[in-house]
């Protein structure tokens, strides 16, 4: 059934967005991801402006965020504590990013900001992501045991806290810095910044996998939230129709998602993740070289 978006100016499928949103919470319950890694370049895939998808794609990726992180909560998988030192620093980022949109927007070069953005940050952490997991899934299988982890310079900076359900001693700089850099992502590409986070709090933090994924839902929800209503008051650009058709499919995938993730082992969880990583940027990059079968395009800035 084909629904018009006005925000968009497009008529698109209905059961295929709803589909969209569906797939991507199914992700966000396996991973810990937002989703907006995919789902930002899915919508444009489909003819949705670049503005428009990074925009509204964070309504969807609350939705799901949320209805992940109950699963977590029950399971008390989340570091609270944890997760409000990366919101704050979250907040601060995205306010960043915003700003760093709508300025490259006003000089016409936003969808290069956004493709190049993509191809290049989930080109090399896919790839990092699937060589230490690939590395790690051999070390379970060959029954080698890794040694054991020692302090790096995360250990000895100032400000410490103890974050008890991860297990740390450590300065809240690092965690804080992560979410910066991630609300700064949130602001530009529409994503909740998982799959950069992810990885970070697994290599860099030092925090067990199976707490990372609902603290990492916990940091998106309030971050993208905080990024969807910057938008929708400085760029204008949030269209609800589309967001109402990804949230309704978004909130029904997470709580698969998140049963199916149980069932998985870690090291397997993040090489699929990183497949799906290298997937999306491999799909871009072509994007950025073959050439368009339009080669211009005319956009309607509102709001001026």
């Amino acid at each position: 059934m084909p629904i018009y978006l006005p925000i968009a100016e497009v008529s698109v499928d209905a059961l295929w967005i709803f589909g969209l949103g569906w797939i991507v919470g199914i992700l966000s319950g396996m991973f810990g991801v937002g989703g907006g890694f995919l789902i930002t370049p899915l919508l444009i895939f489909s003819g949705i402006p670049s503005t428009v998808a990074v925009a509204t794609a964070t309504n969807q990726i609350v939705a799901s965020s949320i209805s992940g992180l109950f699963a977590h909560l029950r399971r008390r998988n989340v570091d609270l504590r944890m997760g409000t030192v990366l919101m704050v620093g979250g907040l601060f980022g995205a306010a960043i990013g915003v700003w760093i949109f709508n300025w490259m927007r006003s000089m016409g070069q936003i969808d290069l900001l956004i493709s190049l953005s993509y191809v290049v940050l989930l080109g090399t952490v896919g790839t990092m992501m699937f060589i230490e997991s690939t590395r790690a899934l051999l070390r379970t299988r060959s029954g080698v045991v890794p040694p054991r982890k020692r302090h790096n310079w995360v250990h000895s900076l100032p400000l410490k806290m103890k974050f008890r359900v991860s297990g740390l001693y450590i300065s809240v700089i690092p965690p804080a810095l992560v979410g910066t850099g991630v609300g700064v992502l949130s602001g530009i590409m529409g994503v909740g910044g998982g799959f950069i986070m992810v990885p970070a709090m697994i290599y860099l933090l030092g925090m067990p996998t199976k707490v990372v994924v609902g603290t990492s839902l916990f940091q998106i929800i309030f971050v993208t939230a905080f990024t969807t209503m910057l938008h929708a008051t400085t760029s204008y650009s949030v269209d609800m129709a589309l967001a109402l058709m990804l949230i309704l499919g978004g909130v029904v995938g997470a709580q698969i998602g998140t049963r199916i993730g149980m069932r998985l082992r870690a090291e397997q969880l993040r090489i699929l993740m990183a497949l799906l990583v290298l997937l999306v940027a491999l799909q871009l990059a072509l994007g950025l070289v073959l050439e368009p079968r339009e080669l211009y395009s005319l956009e309607v800035v509102r709001g001026r």
